[in-house]
Parts: structure tokens; C-alpha cells; sequence
């Protein structure tokens, strides 16, 4: 609020320092607007979100891309576009794009009203939801993470609807992610970087599966339950 209040621009890659808070941005090389975003201090809609949740919390928990904040291990609660605003609560979070790309994200405020640092150009507002695009929300949880967290390796790693290679693409990790693991199964046979493993993971804040074998970890994960014979119910 204080960052709309003061007129703080949107800047493409602001907020994105080694501390949360506002940055000197970059030009985008697709977006003539954003020429003068290296002189201006502020944040892109990722840096906003993640300044946001920092002053709120005390703690860094939501650095990353709209993406990677989207599909958070911190999920409390998820809410498709289907659903629309009713069940949202100031504080969650707005995505719009594909599960392959979610490119922008902003904060609900309430009364079908949001927060967001939009484009070059501008600075950061208080704007009406946009439905438009709209993916759905997700509510952050800043307590104590549940589940079973671990970590990926590997770089543009994708997801799958179903624990098979041949399987629909859901979202690929740039590079190493932290994940939610639900349960796991033997399924497909996967070979990569000299790896073998036929064990795939259930990821419920992405509603797929991704193979073990870009899992940091043993082959089996300890701890973690076997998926059985019919596909997991999606947690939150």
C-alpha cells in the first residue's frame, strides 16, 4: 500500500535484489516501453508480491517468478478461474496465463479489487480484477510448511498429467525448485544423465507428476507413501 501510495513505477525485473524491496529494472527486450525501466526504482508484479509478503511476514518466503510463487509448496488453499472471486480472501494471490506459462500476478485487496505492478510504464495500482486470462489463486501459507518437502535439480525439468514421458506437460522448472511431494509410484521407466528409475512423484501444488530421477534423493523417497493403484486427490 505505502509502494502505491508513493507512485513507486513497475520496473521489468524490480524487486528481484539478494533482499526483497525495490530494485533499478531492466529493459525487456520485447517491450519498447520499458527503455528507461534501468533508471526507474520499483518492482516487476513478481517483486511486488514478494516485497509484499516479506514486510508482511518478516521473512523472504515468496522470492521466485509469477510462476514459482503461483505454485508455492506454501499453499494453503488453491481456487481455479472456474470458481471466480467469491471464495478469495485479501492476501491471496492472482495468476493469469496457462499452467505452461503463468506470466503475471498481483494481490487481491477484496471487492474485486487488486494490487499489482502491471506493465513499463506505469506505476504500481490498485486496479479492478481483470477475469480476462485470469488461472486461478492461491492463499499462502506463512506458517509452518506441511508435507513432504524436497528439493529438484536439473534445468526446464516438465511435469506430467500422468507418470509417463508421453504425457501432457504441465509446467517445467527453470532450475532447481523446492516441491511438495504427496505419494509416490512405480510407473514408467525413466533414463536421463545416466539414471535409471521408474519411480514417479505426485506434486499436489501442480497437480502432476514429475520422475524421481529429478528429485534430489534416493531412487524411492523415504517417507513418502506409495500413490496405490488410483490417482491422488489434489490437496489444496
Amino acid at each position: 500500500g505505502a509502494e502505491v501510495a508513493a507512485g513507486a513505477w513497475y520496473t521489468w525485473g524490480g524487486g528481484h535484489g539478494s533482499q526483497p524491496g525495490a530494485t533499478y529494472g531492466q529493459v525487456d527486450p520485447t517491450d519498447p516501453d520499458s527503455a528507461h525501466d534501468p533508471e526507474r526504482l520499483g518492482f516487476d508484479c513478481s517483486g511486488l508480491v514478494r516485497h509484499a509478503y516479506a514486510e508482511a511476514t518478516g521473512s523472504d518466503i515468496l522470492d521466485g517468478i509469477a510462476s514459482q510463487q503461483y505454485y508455492t509448496h506454501r499453499a494453503a488453499a488453491r481456487f481455479t478461474a472456474a470458481q471466480g472471486l467469491a471464495p478469495l480472501l485479501p492476501g491471496d494471490l492472482l495468476a493469469w496465463g496457462t499452467s505452461k506459462d503463468l506470466h503475471h500476478i498481483a494481490i487481491y485487496l477484496g471487492a474485486g479489487k487488486m494490487v499489482e505492478a502491471k506493465e513499463s510504464g506505469t506505476r504500481l495500482m490498485v486496479s479492478d480484477v481483470r477475469m480476462n486470462g485470469y488461472f486461478g489463486a492461491v492463499r499462502v501459507n506463512t506458517g509452518q510448511v506441511t508435507g513432504h518437502i524436497h528439493q529438484t535439480w536439473g534445468t526446464d525439468v516438465w511435469t506430467k498429467e500422468k507418470p509417463s514421458l508421453g504425457a501432457a506437460r504441465v509446467y517445467a522448472f527453470p532450475y532447481s525448485t523446492t516441491i511438495r511431494v504427496q505419494c509416490q509410484i512405480h510407473a514408467e521407466m525413466v533414463s536421463a544423465e545416466g539414471y535409471d528409475n521408474d519411480v514417479w512423484s505426485y506434486l499436489p501444488d501442480y497437480r502432476a507428476w514429475v520422475s524421481n530421477i529429478y528429485i534430489k534423493g534416493p531412487a524411492w523417497l523415504d517417507g513418502v507413501r506409495d500413490c496405490g493403484t488410483t490417482n491422488p486427490v489434489p490437496m489444496v
